[in-house]
């Protein structure tokens, strides 16, 4: 009765290529680079706005933290998809033209400075209410405070999150495809439309995810270890 479970076409047949495989992998791995490259740079772009907009949440003028809040909140509370669309192709009607590449850029950049600045206020927040008091004493300026007393000892806290993110962002690179940004998703598509062979290159950009960012999370534990050690925490 239930013979046909077992037959030959009833079980998948996987049609995978090797041949095909290393005659691909040169294009991924070149899209690989272009992946890690907008990874990098909308990372750099969201730790300096992050910071940027943390402090701004803690300014004595009400106006400007209560803006500052409710931007982080709306970027937060909205798709990276949609902002990506909205600076490359709604951006021209208003006089801004980009790029892809510095659209997607900025749209990364910009998403993930606003769940940086929550890290980096968590760890301000973490430093001991002593440490600004004792500034106060000294009769440090605000800029002074900040930058000598309260980041140093806001940063190690954040680490973890701050990496988290980091991995985040590079598993979120693929999202820039939509516009024509020529990392691993994109590749592999124009791979498959080529060939309508499929398998081997989704197969191998996974792989690639997967070796890059396995690493990538324990060497950002081990810098986080390397860092309370050195700081006695």
């Amino acid at each position: 009765m239930f013979d046909w479970l077992f037959t030959d076409d009833w079980f998948p047949k996987f049609d995978w290529r090797w041949d095909f495989a290393w005659e691909i992998l040169p294009r991924l791995l070149e899209a690989t680079l272009n992946t890690l490259i907008a990874a990098a740079a909308g990372y750099l772009i969201a730790l300096v706005v992050g910071l940027f907009l943390a402090l701004a949440q803690r300014t004595n003028y009400r106006t400007v933290t209560f803006a500052v809040r409710e931007f982080v909140e709306f970027v937060r509370s909205t798709p990276l998809l949609l902002q990506i669309f909205f600076i490359f192709y709604v951006g021209p009607q208003f006089g801004v033209t980009l790029s892809p590449w510095v659209s997607g850029m900025i749209a990364i950049g910009l998403h993930y400075s606003c769940y940086l600045s929550e890290v980096y206020r968590g760890g301000i927040e973490s430093v001991p209410k002593g440490q600004w008091e004792a500034a106060t004493a000294l009769n440090m300026s605000t800029l002074q405070t900040y930058k000598r007393v309260v980041i140093p000892q806001a940063i190690p806290p954040a680490i973890a999150g701050l990496g988290n993110y980091l991995v985040g962002i590079f598993k979120d690179t693929p999202m820039l495809s939509v516009i024509g940004v020529a990392e691993l998703i994109h590749t592999a598509n124009a791979i498959g439309s080529e060939t309508w062979r499929y398998l081997e290159a989704y197969t191998m950009v996974g792989i690639i995810f997967l070796v890059l960012s396995l690493p990538a999370a324990g060497l950002i534990r081990a810098f986080e270890g390397f860092v309370r050690r050195k700081l006695g925490m």
